[in-house]
């Protein structure tokens, strides 16, 4: 696959993508999201898991705000759907995704972030949504997605006064799901990317797909989806030679690790 404005590399059962623009820091363009809905949908078959990266100093600096200037009220809610369309592709799509952030995760580029299934942050990552201070409001999905890692009020701080949070405390807030120094997040997210491609697909899937609305559901709701997903689950081949392995202790024991 080659884009303009992206690289992808295969590695086995792992797919690696990297946000390749570091002279605007990584930030969206139309262009650029339009690519990434292409290789989202040209994902080769045997890929598990998805790797994104960016390329330079920073993950993603936000939108490009020069593409934002023209466009009348019609146009920015279709230009806003376009891209809910194509961040429920990483979401809730064929493969999950570990985002690896590094500098500036900024606007637009927070959007992104939270859109992946994990996320690894290296010390001297930042966050932040300057909508707020640029008269807009955030139109990637960040007022769904935020608020349900770190929660809405945290968010309004966020946009209410410029507050940008470092690294740590992205950390602790929910931002990141890992923590890591400057310059181990991409090896970070291999490593877990290819822990996550070594499940059984049909746990994949139901950590992707049910999980996140079992969720949203009110708890009678909730535990019959969960019942369903789990039968459908357990009947699979592959979960019947998993646990064989494990009854005959052929499988690795739980241990901890980072």
């Amino acid at each position: 696959m080659k884009f303009e404005s992206l690289q992808f590399k295969r590695q086995g059962a792992i797919g690696v993508l990297l946000l390749d623009r570091p002279q605007k820091r990584n930030a969206l363009s139309d262009s650029m999201v339009e690519e990434i809905d292409a290789c989202l949908g040209a994902i080769p078959e045997g890929v598990r898991a998805l790797v994104l990266h960016g390329a330079g100093k920073h993950f993603c600096a936000g939108l490009d705000l020069a593409e934002l200037s023209n466009r009348s009220a019609a146009q920015g809610m279709l230009h806003s759907r376009g891209w809910h369309r194509v961040f429920d592709r990483i979401q809730f799509g064929r493969v999950p995704v570990v985002a690896v952030l590094h500098g500036a995760v900024v606007g637009g580029g927070l959007e992104l972030a939270s859109t992946a299934h994990l996320r690894v942050a290296e010390a001297g990552t930042f966050y932040a949504l300057p909508e707020g201070q640029r008269g807009i409001f955030v139109g990637g999905g960040a007022s769904v997605r935020v608020p349900r890692l770190i929660g809405a009020a945290r968010m309004a701080d966020m946009m209410f006064t410029g507050r940008v949070y470092s690294a740590e405390e992205g950390q602790a807030a929910g931002l990141s799901t890992y923590l890591v120094p400057a310059g181990k997040g991409l090896a970070k997210g291999i490593e877990l990317a290819k822990r996550i491609a070594g499940n059984a697909p049909a746990t994949n899937f139901a950590l992707m797909h049910a999980l996140p609305r079992i969720a949203e559901l009110g708890q009678d709701a909730g535990l019959l989806m969960e019942s369903l997903m789990a039968g459908i689950a357990q009947s699979e081949p592959e979960a019947k030679r998993r646990m064989k392995d494990f009854l005959e202790k052929r499988a690795a024991k739980v241990k901890r690790r980072g």
